[in-house]
């Protein structure tokens, strides 16, 4: 799909380098700008790391890719640097604001000499202050974590860094629409994605609840605010999930479970009325599931047409995925795993060599 697309990678950590490996699985060539002898700090964020010294951190997000070593601050190396920037495509970095400025390299003085460059800058924050914005700061801080862990219990974050990935998976929209418009214009654009804006539009149905209510959304573990019941439940052998998202699916889910009462309670028939009587609805349900095992309620809520599933562990999701040591899960979108994640400087004679025809060999 992105066949010939040059992608220059001037990101590290997380949420930059998960777009543009999102954008190598579907076929752009990605060159991934390192410093030398340090390179991206997600090299050292373990263990475990694999054979090769590589954190399984880096290796989650550095496939497809080729990797040079270029200090910016000695003109032999930012030479190569402008000379990848005279042929690329598209630019995604993540640099403190003034950083690529002071050298000569900033989205506006390279835009202005290469009008078709589609250029991506991802922040921390809204706001153009420089602050630090890692995924757990940004969790804090937009709202998430009031709203997630037990009702009486402490803030909790989110077990995946899902700020950072959403904003990974925003910024690769952003360059992907910036394509399709050059495609038709002739012209690049400016894209800016932060992790706050992201997060803060992430909390959609959360944030509109407190919109319409003019009340603080509160944390409700695993049940939710609007549904019931959708949430976690105890059979005999391991943790449930049922999630009957309307009317239908609450009475297949009842009589499912054999709790005729509940399905003849006219009271309980719309979801309104299923929450103004969680506690009760709850708890009916709670003691029924108990009495079987997961495997036995999964067979009659599937026949039943009820969403439903076991709380799984990562290694039960891996052993039925094609998941590669060295490459990851495979890719989310329609692509393909051409390249393992490289060593630093990997790649960097051949680039100074050769410069994007690196990528043919």
């Amino acid at each position: 799909m992105l066949t010939s697309v040059k992608v220059l990678d001037l990101t590290r950590v997380l949420a930059g380098p998960l777009c543009t490996m999102m954008l190598g699985d579907m076929g752009a060539d990605v060159l991934k700008i390192e410093r030398p002898g340090e390179g991206d700090e997600t090299r050292t964020w373990g263990p475990p790391f694999d054979a090769r010294g590589e954190s399984a951190y880096y290796l989650s997000i550095n496939r497809n890719k080729l990797s040079a070593a270029l200090d910016l601050d000695l003109p032999g190396d930012r030479a190569v640097l402008e000379g990848l920037f005279d042929e690329a495509d598209v630019v995604v970095e993540n640099f403190r604001p003034g950083t690529l400025e002071r050298r000569g390299l900033g989205a506006e003085q390279l835009r202005s000499r290469h009008p078709r460059l589609v250029w991506c800058t991802i922040a921390g924050f809204a706001d153009d202050s420089g602050r630090p914005g890692y995924d757990f700061v940004i969790q804090a801080e937009c709202g998430w974590m009031s709203i997630t862990g037990e009702p009486d219990g402490a803030p909790m974050k989110h077990g995946v860094a899902l700020a950072d990935v959403m904003a990974g998976k925003d910024a690769a929209i952003a360059v992907l629409g910036a394509l399709v418009e050059r495609a038709r214009t002739g012209a690049g654009r400016f894209v800016r994605v932060s992790l706050q804006e992201t997060a803060e539009a992430a909390l959609v149905n959360v944030a509109q609840n407190a919109l319409v209510s003019d009340k603080p959304p509160r944390r409700w573990g695993n049940a939710h605010a609007n549904l019931v019941p959708y949430q976690l439940f105890e059979a005999s052998d391991r943790a449930f999930i049922i999630a009957a998202g309307n009317d239908a699916q609450w009475l297949a889910c009842v009589r499912a479970l054999g709790l005729l009462d509940l399905a003849h309670d006219e009271s309980l028939r719309s979801n309104a009325g299923r929450l103004a009587h969680r506690e009760r609805v709850v708890t009916v349900i709670a003691a029924r599931v108990r009495e079987r095992s997961a495997a036995e309620w999964r067979e009659a809520l599937d026949a039943a047409g009820v969403p439903n599933g076991v709380v799984r562990t990562v290694p039960e999701v891996l052993a039925e995925r094609p998941a590669s040591m060295s490459t990851g899960m495979p890719p989310s979108v329609p692509g393909r795993v051409r390249y393992a994640p490289p060593t630093l400087g990997q790649h960097t004679q051949l680039v100074r060599d050769r410069g994007w025809k690196a990528f043919n060999g």
